[in-house]
Formats: structure tokens, C-alpha cells, sequence
């Protein structure tokens, strides 16, 4: 379900959607219908899995950590820098992958150069519940 959601620019719509599916495996792999009214918390902490939203966050937090430590001429870091020259169309821009990774680095307390210390980077990102 999370195949590729490192590069997900995911907006509010898309983080519900994933919620929803999510809860309603969540259930049925419990045995327990929407009518017996237990708390989403319950069920994940009978499955020990987190929630997707953290998981989502940490996914896309790893991922950026390792564009952060690739050489300057790779592409993967040239395309993530990467500008679109030309007019923008009308209306409010789409919310980019680079805005909801700096949400998710501010949320955490991270910055740049935390992604070249990767213990204390990976510690930072797994302990957070």
C-alpha cells in the first residue's frame, strides 16, 4: 500500500484515504466489525503496527536523508534541486515533495545536516510516537 510513498507529495485527501483503507484492513484482520465501536489505537496496538501517517513521515524522512548524502552530480540529488523554467499556470501551486519533507524535518526538529550523522538521524526518526 505504501509502495513509493517516499517521493508522495501527499495532500490532506490523500493522507484520509490511506487512513480509511488502512483502518479497514486494520479490522478485518482483528475480526472486528465498525459497529463494535474500538478505538483505532486498540486495534493497531493489538497488531503492534504505527499508525500510516507515521509511517508515511518516516519512509519519506529516509528517503530525503539519503538524496542529502549522495555526491552533488547524481541525479536523484540533481532532480530533487531541480527548477522548471517557464510561466507557472493560474491558480494556487501544487504542494510539492519538498514542502511536506521540510513539515516533516521542522515537526522532528531536523535539518540538513543532521542527514550526514545517519545514527542519530535514524534515531530521531524511528523514536517519535
Amino acid at each position: 500500500m505504501l509502495h513509493g510513498s517516499e517521493t508522495w507529495p501527499v495532500r490532506k485527501e490523500n493522507v484520509v484515504a490511506l487512513q480509511q483503507a488502512e483502518m479497514r484492513m486494520v479490522r478485518w484482520m482483528c475480526g472486528v466489525k465498525l459497529k463494535d465501536r474500538l478505538p483505532s489505537n486498540e486495534l493497531r496496538d493489538r497488531l503492534g503496527i504505527d499508525d500510516i501517517v507515521l509511517v508515511l513521515q518516516q519512509n519519506r524522512l529516509r528517503w530525503y536523508g539519503h538524496v542529502l548524502r549522495k555526491d552533488d552530480d547524481d541525479w536523484v540529488k540533481k532532480c530533487m534541486e531541480y527548477e522548471v523554467e517557464g510561466p507557472r499556470p493560474r491558480g494556487r501551486p501544487k504542494r510539492t515533495w519538498t514542502e511536506v519533507v521540510r513539515e516533516d524535518c521542522q515537526a522532528r526538529k531536523l535539518n540538513k545536516e543532521d542527514a550526514m550523522e545517519r545514527c542519530k538521524r535514524r534515531k530521531v526518526i524511528k523514536d517519535v510516537r
